[in-house]
């Protein structure tokens, strides 16, 4: 059967203390709203209706999706009345999934349940048992059939005890909210429209109503302020976390990781504590990645060990490579099979042909180095004039000794030689030797400075 989605987003969060809407604060690396999106788009919903109040441009030049239908409620006057607005794109003959914009976690298999429940009767809401309900609407039932939600201020000392609590979110046929909304009053202390009287409006013409549960308490769990969104991000993160430790990853402290984006994984990879992945990562088999590593849009290939602190961020590594400890790649950069990149060396727009090595204090851009060669420490390829950059060849088997600039363009050919503390700028031949520096000279007794008085 045809279902839309109405997402409720329009609060403008004062509790977070910040400039941006509520719903654009990130979890996981994603709005918060934008992963709701995502989940409902993966059911294939026809339409979402996207109900939004504060910071409309802001919202709409971050979020993204292919049937998002944008409503403004243009004053904030209760759930009910932010559902009106979506009231002229409801058919009458579909369900419509009505989801709260700062409830991040929700999962697709939880509201796969809630559509299967309303498959069976009239509304199906999604409810909780809480060890701890305070402050919560309380579920109110009749045998299985849900009746009314109390809200905790207007509840009896017997109805306080009931530890199921509504979440907001709830499926029903569009002719029947459309209905009911219709008949909506504000005649409360908030003087708002309440979404949750629908039940009652429901329950009064002898609708059905059942319930269906998550799987997890944080997937209903509401964003409000700093301290709730470190709360379900830490949750969102272990969520994670046991997904790849389930699937055959090893993960040192499941506490101590930050999945960011997306990845994919071979079998034996072992993952140390503090590693924050982003975007979308690659890695093969038998991978290692150590501790406080950064990885981000890039791919690690089999048998490859990346080292503590190292940074790697759209590049990739190829197979039985190694990178740092404290190694850098940055965009462009690639490591082909068996190369290695030592500590405090970053590479930019740069090929490390394969089993060359470049071991300590070095920096590669736009260089092409071929397989076999040995980049000194402190090797520096001078890519950049200050308006252009230009590109740096070293040959297969070069040899560039320690503290080497190679002013590019240039080039060193196979299986040349740079001697240690020269300044390149001009070709170097093939099998050649390159010394370009000054004659040292030894200057006897030479007085050392002494410090003024």
């Amino acid at each position: 059967m045809a279902f839309s989605v109405v997402i409720l987003a329009a609060g403008k969060g004062t509790r977070m203390k910040s400039s941006k809407p509520k719903v654009l604060h990130k979890i996981g690396g994603i709005p918060m709203v934008q992963r709701i999106i995502n989940t409902v788009d993966a059911l294939d919903a026809d339409a979402i209706h996207l109900i939004y109040g504060h910071g409309g441009e802001q919202l709409q030049a971050e979020l993204t999706g292919d049937n998002l239908n944008w409503c403004l409620q243009q004053e904030q006057l209760g759930t009910g009345h932010a559902v009106q607005q979506a009231v002229p794109f409801i058919q009458d003959n579909e369900d419509v999934l009505v989801l709260v914009g700062d409830a991040p976690l929700i999962q697709k298999d939880t509201l796969a349940r809630l559509k299967a429940v309303k498959a069976e009767c009239d509304v199906a809401l999604l409810t909780v048992n809480l060890d701890d309900p305070t402050g919560m609407g309380r579920i109110i039932r009749e045998g299985e059939n849900i009746t009314a939600i109390v809200e905790h201020k207007d509840a009896t000392e017997a109805q306080k005890a009931i530890t199921e609590i509504n979440t907001g979110m709830m499926m029903m046929q569009g002719a029947d909210l459309k209905r009911w909304l219709g008949s909506l009053s504000n005649n409360n202390a908030q003087g708002e429209y309440y979404l949750t009287d629908v039940i009652e409006m429901a329950a009064s013409e002898g609708k059905q109503i059942r319930a269906a549960h998550p799987e997890e308490v944080s997937e209903v769990e509401g964003i409000n302020n700093r301290l709730q969104l470190a709360n379900l991000e830490r949750a969102l993160q272990f969520r994670q976390a046991k997904a790849l430790m389930t699937d055959g990853v090893y993960l040192a402290d499941p506490h101590r990781f930050d999945l960011r984006g997306e990845v994919t994984h071979g079998t034996d990879v072992e993952i140390d504590i503090n590693v924050v992945i982003e975007g979308k990562v690659a890695l093969g088999s038998n991978v290692t990645i150590g501790p406080n590593c950064i990885l981000k849009d890039c791919t690690i290939a089999d048998g490859s060990v990346i080292e503590a602190n190292s940074i790697i961020e759209q590049a990739s590594v190829g197979e039985s490579c190694t990178v740092g400890p404290f190694g850098r790649l940055r965009p462009g950069a690639k490591m082909l099979a068996k190369a290695k990149v030592g500590n405090f060396v970053e590479m930019k727009k740069a090929v490390l042909g394969e089993g060359a090595k470049a071991n300590h204090l070095t920096y590669l851009g736009d260089a092409e180095v071929g397989a076999g060669a040995n980049i000194g420490a402190g090797t520096i390829t001078c890519n950049y004039d200050g308006v252009n950059k230009s590109k740096t060849e070293i040959g297969e088997n070069a040899f560039i000794g320690s503290n080497s600039a190679l002013v590019a363009p240039v080039s060193v050919g196979k299986g040349a030689t740079v001697g240690a503390g020269s300044i390149v700028t001009s070709n170097v031949e093939d099998n050649a030797l390159a010394v370009a520096r000054s004659k040292q000279r030894n200057i006897a007794n030479w007085p050392r400075p002494t410090k003024k008085n």
